[in-house]
């Protein structure tokens, strides 16, 4: 009984799910206003609770190990001050709360609510002095804003994104691979980046909407060609950048409890749209060049079979070479693989789980592989690499817009002309439906005679290819 509480230390639960609950070390007290850190795991089990606490943990431990190093070079904060300033924000906040409004600071309440609102808080007060009574300084402060947000250290954009990727954003981590946490937050630190090259690494409380102008204006400028920038940056990619700003002020403030902050990155995108430039092979290209006996002999086996498993599944490179030995299920009476998230390994979309009928050159080349691919497992840029490779040596890429992912247009581009219908499409290529949906996509038996409809034609063993 002893070692399963000291399993399930820190962990609570509450209507069967469980909760991370852990007081802030006094140690830390003084520069963590927080008294109590409390955050719902998501999970009814107990083994992922404990998991996802022990990533917790350590987050927390780094963050206050951060926060009283921040101390020492900003000279310190008074606890008695804090402590204090912690106290009457919370129970001006109480005290509005009863008379049923938010709590705001003066400033925050001019800035953010109508005269109206400001009126009737007024009125209430009123409401609350008879003869010679008038209402209490406490009651003023709640209703009127007349206490200030308590203290809070200073933090530079640099340390609010590492408290970002290590506390505030776990649970966005917690499904990922290793490789695919490490391209969701290079991507961000490359927006945190840019935006701190170009205004300093500023307090967070310190942005204006003149520093984000300034960020989008060099976005701006660097969309338009010119000698000196001949591959302009489209829309998407500038606004992917400015949202990641944008998404670490609401996260960062949301995570201090506060929420209706205005963002000054709101609203502010470019609205051209990048059309994607990836062309489909043609099928005359793909039968009488890519499928030519013997090509890929050189290249290593389990490149060859993921090969052919794209060209006749649609899926994503990523999806393929993830695969699990349980994903694969050559011995039902509709050969299929599975593809389905895990708690190592996130799909692109809930809708990318599905499962999808081996047929033609594919479900051959995956009997050679039954177990997947585990040398290239997690490491899909490198296969798109090698492949890319592979492609330009023998000339298999038509025009400069074709890649390899152009396997996967030339498989949606079959199923289109061929006539299969557009839910059993969306079904087998991974993407949201926007009809109703009836049924579930249906069963293996039809979705492989459709996709037999659109089959390339091989004639030779796979052991001549």
């Amino acid at each position: 009984m002893l070692k399963e509480k000291t399993a399930n230390k820190l962990l609570i639960q509450r209507n069967e799910h469980w909760y991370y609950q852990r007081r802030v070390p006094r140690k830390y007290s003084h520069i963590d206003p927080r008294n109590m850190v409390k955050k719902s795991l998501e999970t009814r089990s107990i083994d992922v609770a404990r998991m996802r606490r022990d990533a917790l943990v350590e987050a927390d431990n780094e963050y206050w190990l951060t926060l009283a190093l921040e101390a020492v070079e900003n000279g310190g904060v008074s606890d008695t001050t804090l402590n204090i300033e912690q106290q009457r924000y919370k129970a001006s906040s109480l005290r509005a709360l009863a008379y049923g409004y938010r709590y705001k600071p003066a400033e925050r309440l001019a800035r953010e609510e109508s005269s109206e609102e400001l009126l009737e808080r007024v009125e209430k007060l009123i409401g609350q002095s008879s003869g010679n009574k008038v209402a209490h300084v406490a009651e003023v402060d709640a209703l009127l804003g007349g206490t200030a947000e308590p203290s809070r250290l200073p933090t530079k954009v640099s340390k609010a994104f590492a408290l970002y990727i290590k506390d505030i954003a776990f649970d966005d981590q917690y499904n990922k691979s290793p490789r695919q946490k490490y391209s969701w937050e290079k991507t961000k630190r490359t927006s945190i980046s840019y935006f701190i090259n170009l205004t300093g690494d500023i307090d967070m409380e310190a942005i204006t909407r003149q520093h984000v102008i300034t960020y989008r204006n060099w976005w701006k400028k660097r969309m338009i060609a010119s000698p000196e920038n001949p591959k302009p940056a489209k829309p998407n990619t500038a606004n992917r950048h400015i949202g990641n700003m944008r998404t670490l002020y609401a996260a960062f403030f949301k995570y201090y409890g506060d929420e209706n902050r205005q963002n000054p990155f709101r609203n502010v995108f470019f609205k051209g749209e990048t059309k994607s430039s990836v062309a489909p092979f043609e099928d005359k290209w793909v039968q009488e060049k890519i499928l030519q006996p013997g090509l890929f002999n050189d290249l290593r086996l389990e490149l060859r079979v993921m090969i052919y498993v794209l060209t006749e599944t649609g899926a994503r490179m990523s999806e393929i070479c993830n695969l699990m030995p349980e994903d694969i299920r050559l011995n039902e009476t509709v050969p299929y693989i599975a593809i389905q998230s895990r708690q190592n390994r996130e799909l692109k979309t809930p809708d990318s789980e599905r499962e999808i009928p081996l047929v033609g050159v594919a479900l051959e080349a995956m009997k050679l592989c039954p177990n997947g691919f585990e040398h290239y497992r997690d490491k899909g840029e490198l296969v798109s690499a090698n492949l890319m490779k592979a492609f330009r040596t023998r000339d298999l890429l038509p025009t400069p817009n074709h890649v390899i992912y152009s396997l996967r247009h030339s498989f949606e581009k079959r199923m289109l002309e061929a006539g299969l219908d557009y839910a059993l499409r969306c079904t087998l290529m991974g993407h949201k439906n926007d009809r109703p949906a009836y049924g579930d996509g249906g069963s293996m038996e039809y979705r492989r005679d459709e996709m037999l409809k659109i089959v390339h034609p091989f004639s030779a063993t796979l052991s001549d290819w």
